[in-house]
């Protein structure tokens, strides 16, 4: 594998999202050290892929942009700290017998691991002349991924033709056993998914107020489109009793694709690494609402549309269990072999067809948010985001959170709350912004204590040093 991939191939390769990254917000510092509470709190180009409708609220500067805002979080419900990290930073160190038994009964989850990766290259909001609302831009790469295994599973990716149910119905030559039969894949992987979803997205957003009673309410409505640039997607999914499979993974990922790459029904591109292999269109629509200046809520569905892969596309119905070409880790390289798994047959769970194209719906959410804004110094809020399908990118399960900005001082804003869900335990976050009149920059994180906590461990944070607000309303 490609030097250069290594972090790459560290986060996606297995870690691909349930969607847990699928949240856009994580590369908001703000709204990260808030838990990622967001959906009343966004103004400007924030609002883009949370709620355009903010876009039509009063702003404070007549023009608001940012370069290189970054944020990324990684978590596991099953495995121990030091595993988590053994995995993360230290693949390549030796995995002894007694670690090898523990490392595949942690990895048996239907959480295993969740990711969230997202970078604001460039946003820049625009506040219209009075009662045309604002308009708003934003360049943005979206990274998230989901892994859960059962203990089939991991045995299989930890222990390959040494796993229990592999020498149940095999010998030790790959022959099957007289008088038996080897499972199909659905009942002998029940419960394991693994998904990655990979993206450029170039966003554009309106928002205008449609109604006013000065003083007392105000509501504003908002619409936004992003085109999209398909970089990776893959999603296996093996649950009641059916297995649904397929990918489509640009040159990056490195994956060796071995006889399907000459198979005339296979669009095969390696050129560039990140050469897109997939394109779509998605919409996201919204509505906002303040109430006596103090009370604000917020209501929006994202990401709308669908995705058209149509390079590097492999399919996978169900199947009886095969006999693995390989015998096993000897390090802690779980992760390249999760993403061995998209590969050519003989190291896979799965035997691959070739395919033209795959068309998918985009990870679609209903967000709900509820604030209070007491003055200047003062802001809380809840918000509630639930997945609207089961597609890789999407949140595996619907996600909670209560925030809050106070700023002690005028130059220092800090941020904390708690949440849970979306394939992550309960965390408190933190966040610390510093503010000028025409500048912040801040740092923040998801979890206080999650990246030293021995049970539930999660690595997380947020960081940006060029926002910038020109012009006063």
């Amino acid at each position: 594998m490609k030097t250069r991939l290594g972090w790459l191939t560290a986060a996606l390769g297995l870690l691909s999202a349930a969607p847990a990254l699928a949240q856009n917000e994580i590369s908001n510092f703000s709204a990260t050290g808030r838990g990622g509470v967001v959906n009343t709190f966004a103004l400007d180009y924030q609002s883009l892929g949370i709620n355009p409708a903010n876009l039509g609220r009063q702003a404070n500067s007549l023009v608001s942009f940012t370069v290189g805002e970054v944020g990324a979080g990684v978590g596991s419900q099953s495995l121990t700290n030091s595993q988590f990290k053994q995995l993360l930073f230290h693949a390549n160190d030796a995995l002894t017998a007694a670690e090898r038994t523990a490392l595949v009964a942690n990895l048996n989850s239907n959480n295993t691991l969740n990711l969230n990766a997202d970078a604001t290259a460039f946003g820049l909001a625009v506040t219209l002349p009075p009662g045309l609302g604002g308009l708003a831009v934003a360049v943005r790469q979206r990274l998230s991924g989901h892994v859960a295994l059962n203990q089939n599973s991991a045995d299989i990716i930890v222990n390959g033709r040494n796993a229990a149910i592999v020498q149940q119905y095999y010998d030790a030559a790959g022959n099957p056993r007289s008088g038996s039969q080897p499972p199909l894949l659905s009942a002998a992987l029940e419960g394991t998914e693994m998904q990655l979803a990979l993206t450029n997205e170039f966003n554009v957003g309106y928002g205008v107020e449609v109604v006013s009673v000065p003083g007392v309410f105000h509501l504003t409505a908002g619409a936004g489109y992003r085109y999209i640039q398909g970089i990776g997607v893959a999603d296996v999914r093996i649950t009641g009793g059916s297995l649904s499979a397929y990918s489509s993974l640009s040159p990056i990922f490195d994956i060796n694709y071995g006889s399907l790459a000459s198979n005339p029904s296979f669009n095969y591109q390696n050129g560039k690494d990140l050469q897109p292999v997939g394109r779509g269109h998605g919409f996201d629509l919204g509505l906002a609402a303040e109430i006596g200046k103090v009370v604000r809520l917020g209501v929006s569905v994202t990401d709308l549309g669908s995705m058209t892969w149509t390079g590097n596309v492999v399919t996978a119905n169900d199947q009886a269990l095969a006999f693995p070409q390989y015998s096993g880790l000897t390090n802690y390289q779980v992760i390249k072999n999760i993403v061995d798994q998209f590969g050519d047959q003989g190291r896979t769970l799965l035997t691959y067809q070739a395919a033209q194209e795959r068309r998918a719906s985009l990870p679609a959410k209903l967000r709900l948010g509820g604030g209070v804004r007491i003055s200047e110094f003062f802001e809380a809020g809840l918000d509630v985001t639930v997945p609207l399908n089961q597609v890789a990118g999407n949140l595996p399960a619907p996600f909670v959170g209560a925030g809050l900005d106070y700023k002690p001082v005028r130059w220092l804003r800090l941020s904390s709350g708690v949440s849970g869900g979306a394939g992550y335990r309960v965390n408190v976050p933190l966040g610390l912004t510093f503010v000028t009149p025409v500048w912040e920059a801040g740092l923040s994180t998801r979890s206080v204590v999650g990246y030293f906590s021995e049970s539930n461990p999660y690595a997380s944070v947020a960081l940006g040093f060029l926002r910038f607000k020109i012009g006063k309303i």
